[in-house]
């Protein structure tokens, strides 16, 4: 292992707490108690994955996403004391690629670490063995999964890891429409629960990366009720 893991919480007693627990697994922990030092550090530090309070000193959490995705794009997993689905979606649509209330088992946190890393380092690494042609166009949307980019006209779109496994599964699936929960299970390797809205949180910040008209998508369709589909 030997990944960075940055930590960024206010409260003191959780901070250290994930700290020795993801210590214990190997990885090299940097831990702030604020917003802008943590920013710091990400400019001066390759860092692999973050884990964000929403509730900062300094700087909003969601602020602080937003801010990392217009560079970075290792996962992030958000924090919060909310349980509200409306502060779950926002949290997702800024860029966070998970997302955990308190209180929690840190064991669990763990545990997603360990997942969004394996993902993130599939999409860094995959294209370093041999070349296959593993890729699809449509209509000007081109995405090749040996390579891990995705372009959109010529121009190429800065997706993080889930968002590129989501359009790649639709892409994939091209024609079929994919309900949500299938979406989920694929991306996610979880078990999809009832009222979960991450998925749409995704594809809806997809659409914002391919620059998807609300009401008539040229590539993404919602099939209300049941999921989406790629034509």
């Amino acid at each position: 292992m030997g990944e960075n893991i940055l930590i960024v919480d206010d409260e003191k007693e959780i901070a250290d707490l994930l700290e020795v627990c993801l210590k214990n697994e190997g990885y090299t922990v940097y831990k702030f108690y604020n917003g802008t030092e943590a920013f710091q550090e990400i400019e001066e530090t390759e860092i692999h994955l973050a884990v964000l309070d929403i509730m900062l000193p300094d700087i909003d959490g969601m602020q602080l996403c937003r801010k990392i995705r217009e560079k970075y794009y290792f996962p992030i997993i958000m924090l919060t004391a909310r349980v509200a689905d409306s502060d779950k979606i926002l949290g997702l649509t800024v860029g966070a690629d998970d997302y955990m209330v308190k209180p929690f088992n840190p064991l669990e946190v763990v545990a997603r670490v360990k997942t969004h890393l394996r993902r993130y380092q599939k999409y860094n690494l995959m294209g370093n063995g041999k070349e296959e042609k593993d890729e699809y166009d449509i209509r000007g949307l081109v995405i090749n999964r040996t390579k891990h980019k995705c372009s959109l006209y010529g121009k190429e779109l800065s997706l993080t890891p889930i968002e590129f496994s989501i359009l790649w599964y639709l892409c994939e699936h091209q024609g079929k429409v994919v309900p949500s929960e299938e979406l989920f299970e694929a991306v996610w390797k979880e078990k999809y629960l009832n009222n979960n809205n991450t998925v749409m949180a995704h594809v809806g910040r997809l659409r914002e990366k391919l620059r998807e008209p609300a009401k008539n998508p040229k590539f993404i369709k919602t099939v209300w009720g049941v999921g989406y589909e790629i034509e």
